[in-house]
């Protein structure tokens, strides 16, 4: 049985970095936005420039990139997120695990001084998107590399130690955030994701009110399953996001 953790006290500052645009906000949006406003300041990187994002062969590549940033910015928005919105911008589903990646998410961590790196689980078995997996392994080699001064000490930004990483969609998770009263925020936020509500929340178009009911209901279960994992009688809070939550960074 995992001993589970629950309800960590809002950190002063969080650094979110995900491979794509959205990626945050579905996993981790409900305590992003619980955490923003209770004081922290919430910051979100994103790794790649998200031009694969589209169902359409004939899309404008380059008006997809910059409507996916403009809609990234508009969820940390959404969620209440007073710190940065920063882009790699490497490209969508060509996200490697190199030293020149590495150092770059480095610098975001040095100069962010996070108190809480969230990212993807990589060893998530099954994981089918090689830029999650790549995502998790990036973030996971940055905090080993910000935290040491030998690591890039020519870097503008002196070393940082994290004093916890979370990783989402997590195999094995050992921490739940209860997100009660939190979903409606994160739901608006995915909202901003304007040019992902067909291929990533299955919502046809603006008036497709089936499909955005599902995509509620869907993000409502999820929350009910992941609030389970620690309150089977549910008598504590009925909306929860799970995590592995590493402590010893």
């Amino acid at each position: 049985m995992t001993d589970f953790t629950t309800d960590r006290a809002a950190p002063e500052r969080v650094l979110a970095i995900s491979a794509h645009p959205d990626d945050s906000e579905l996993q981790a949006g409900g305590t992003l936005a619980k955490w923003a406003a209770a004081g922290c300041e919430v910051s979100i990187v994103v790794c790649t420039d998200g031009s694969k994002g589209t169902w359409n062969p004939d899309a404008d590549l380059a008006e997809l990139i910059a409507a996916r940033q403009s809609e990234q910015r508009a969820a940390a928005t959404a969620l209440g997120a007073t710190g940065t919105v920063g882009f790699c911008e490497w490209v969508d589903g060509e996200l490697v695990q190199n030293p020149a990646n590495v150092r770059k998410l480095t610098e975001w961590i040095r100069r962010l001084r996070p108190t809480i790196v969230i990212t993807h689980d990589p060893w998530k078995r099954y994981r089918l998107h090689p830029d999650h997996r790549a995502a998790g392994f990036l973030v996971s080699d940055a905090v080993v590399a910000a935290r040491d001064p030998h690591f890039f000490p020519d870097m503008e930004y002196t070393h940082h130690r994290p004093d916890e990483v979370w990783y989402f969609e997590a195999d094995e998770p050992n921490h739940v955030e209860n997100v009660d009263g939190w979903l409606k925020t994160k739901i608006t936020s995915l909202e901003q994701h304007v040019s992902q509500l067909e291929s990533t929340m299955g919502i046809a178009s603006d008036h497709d009110q089936a499909g955005h009911a599902q995509f509620v209901a869907d993000i409502h279960d999820a929350a009910d399953r992941a609030a389970h994992l620690v309150q089977s009688d549910m008598s504590g809070f009925t909306a929860g996001e799970a995590f592995y939550r590493l402590t010893d960074v």
